[in-house]
């Protein structure tokens, strides 16, 4: 018998899990569309799913599963982003190698917008204002897809570019606060929930509300971290949610909204030490929830940095940003980004969220200056 368990990770987040599964003592088979160089470096093996900045491709992901199956060790697979997006796609992939997360069914049910927000209305937790068919009066109101992630999808509801049917749009009124996400882990039946961040979203060309990073965990108000605590509790019963996910919510400054919830492995994980992976697998096949987590002590961000106009990396430039601490999810030397394509990401811890923004955005600045302009690239 092998004696180091193998874990499989998927995803657009496989760096992160990838590397939280390797600290938690797995060997790692990462899956994805980019193949960066810390993915690569935290993974026994990494194979591509798709090609960067598309839909996963649904061969070469069972493909990779089923090769993945074969591998010493192999306890399950645990599916990042983009998989909650791709139902259909998550229950082909469980039928090929043990899915360590929430059920694909489930996931459905979370991801429809009539079967979520009325089971928030039944929980009695509040939501912006909803509905599927479009407004009257466009003003003040959002277009969302129930079937996207990272706020790429979400546009004006006045907007004139069409939704595509297969992602099903809803409308949703638009309010004044601060984003924000609950990190927790589930069980199936309750949750335990780990922290609250303040997320960093910024609008990106014709996109209003683009996900680019996360600051925390935070220390909140008792009774509005109770409020949050009790909504992931309920939320865990009524979807059967297992493993790590996140609630993603706006605080207007008196109450929290809820917005979604995200099924699997979040961003958000990477301003945590050690654990989580092995709490992940352990709420998953053995019911297990971790101990309460102590108050944080320490503050951490993480920002992704786009590119402001077309970039073709050289090795120079590659060996640069490897060498640092602070900068993540590597690309290789030659890659090329056109304008507004993620480039790689930075973290900074700071004393409070002021701080921690300020560091983010002197880094964002710096390394974007020190990014070399390609001559051409093509769209």
């Amino acid at each position: 018998m092998h004696a180091t368990p193998t874990l499989v990770v998927a995803g657009r987040s496989a760096r992160l899990m990838a590397e939280a599964a390797a600290r938690d003592g797995y060997r790692v088979v990462a899956l994805d569309t980019y193949g960066d160089a810390d993915t690569r470096r935290a993974a026994a093996r990494w194979q591509a799913i798709g090609r960067p900045g598309e839909r996963l491709d649904l061969r070469l992901t069972l493909d990779a599963l089923a090769a993945a199956a074969r591998e010493p060790g192999v306890i399950g697979w645990v599916a990042g982003s983009d998989f909650e997006c791709e139902p259909e796609l998550l229950a082909q992939g469980a039928a090929v190698l043990p899915l360590i997360g929430t059920a694909p069914a489930d996931v459905r049910r979370l991801r429809e917008p009539t079967s979520f927000f009325a089971t928030l209305a039944g929980l009695g937790l509040l939501y912006p204002e909803t509905r599927l068919e479009p407004p009257a009066d466009p003003r003040g109101w959002l277009r969302k897809l129930a079937l996207a992630s990272g706020g790429w999808h979400i546009r004006a509801a006045a907007d004139p570019q069409p939704a595509p049917a297969e992602r099903q749009p809803y409308y949703q009124r638009e309010l004044a606060g601060t984003p924000m996400s609950a990190l927790f882990v589930a069980d199936g039946r309750g949750a335990r929930l780990l922290g609250c961040h303040e997320l960093i979203v910024r609008p990106l060309g014709a996109h209003p509300h683009v996900w680019r990073g996360a600051i925390g965990p935070l220390v909140r108000p008792a009774a509005r971290q109770a409020a949050i605590d009790a909504a992931v509790q309920g939320l865990a019963g009524a979807f059967a949610l297992r493993g790590l996910a996140s609630l993603d919510f706006i605080d207007d400054g008196e109450r929290d909204r809820l917005l979604e919830v995200n099924p699997r492995p979040p961003a958000s994980m990477g301003l945590y030490d050690a654990g989580l992976m092995r709490a992940h697998v352990e709420a998953c096949r053995d019911g297990l929830l971790p101990p309460a987590p102590r108050a944080p002590t320490t503050l951490r961000g993480s920002e992704i940095v786009f590119a402001r106009h077309d970039v073709e990396l050289g090795s120079a430039q590659a060996a640069a940003l490897a060498a640092r601490a602070d900068c993540h999810d590597l690309p290789a030397a030659g890659s090329r980004f056109a304008a507004g394509d993620p480039v790689c990401s930075v973290s900074a811890v700071g004393r409070d969220k002021a701080a921690v923004r300020e560091t983010l955005a002197a880094k964002r600045q710096a390394l974007r200056a020190e990014l070399t302009p390609a001559a051409t690239l093509p769209r």
